[in-house]
């Protein structure tokens, strides 16, 4: 299978699960995909999905045969969609903002194969951020260091992100970025898994 990402923390996933993975990074404009998805009245809960497909397709077409795996995660609170901080100043920003508050995390894959989306599944994860005051929340951002800015919403839950939080209403492997049980459960389905 093909994973089409550039994340090590998803091909890290499905290779710890036992599914050998060759990953190439998607020639995609996200934030156009974004914009033409949420300008048609998409809602911004269903822009992962969007882009999972968009990424998957992209590879596929051009690998005849095999299979594709595209995915993609989003942030929303209150309606409102983060994307991974450009500095450590967006960071600062962005934590504020999800500071005391509950955001979601929607996590999507699609599968594809010569050029079309055979399968695809998102789940969602409610994300509950404790109150945090303006100096912890800037000794998080210099000690997380490339973190910060790696990751829509300016964390890491497996690393020191977790201190942000006072609960978590989904799992861990969507946070991380991918339904995988979902997934594993659609490659049963098609026979691509025992």
């Amino acid at each position: 299978m093909v994973l089409a990402s550039g994340s090590a923390t998803r091909r890290s996933m499905l290779e710890n699960a036992g599914l050998p993975i060759e990953a190439i990074r998607p020639e995609v404009d996200e934030r156009a995909f974004e914009a033409d998805f949420l300008d048609g009245g998409g809602e911004a809960s269903g822009v992962a999905a969007t882009l999972a497909a968009a990424k998957a397709l992209a590879v596929s077409r051009g690998m005849p045969g095999r299979w594709v795996l595209g995915a993609d995660q989003t942030l929303t609170c209150e309606g409102i969609a983060f994307h991974k901080p450009a500095d450590e100043n967006a960071a600062l920003l962005q934590i504020a903002a999800l500071s005391g508050k509950r955001h979601e995390l929607t996590s999507a894959f699609a599968l594809a194969r010569d050029g079309v989306v055979i399968r695809n599944g998102s789940r969602q994860v409610g994300m509950f951020m404790r109150e945090l005051d303006a100096g912890f929340i800037e000794r998080y951002v210099t000690e997380a260091g490339p973190a910060a800015t790696a990751s829509v919403g300016g964390y890491q839950i497996e690393g020191l992100g977790a201190q942000l939080f006072s609960g978590i209403d989904g799992d861990h492997f969507t946070i991380l970025g991918l339904p995988l049980l979902d997934l594993l459960a659609a490659l049963r389905e098609l026979e691509l898994l025992a």
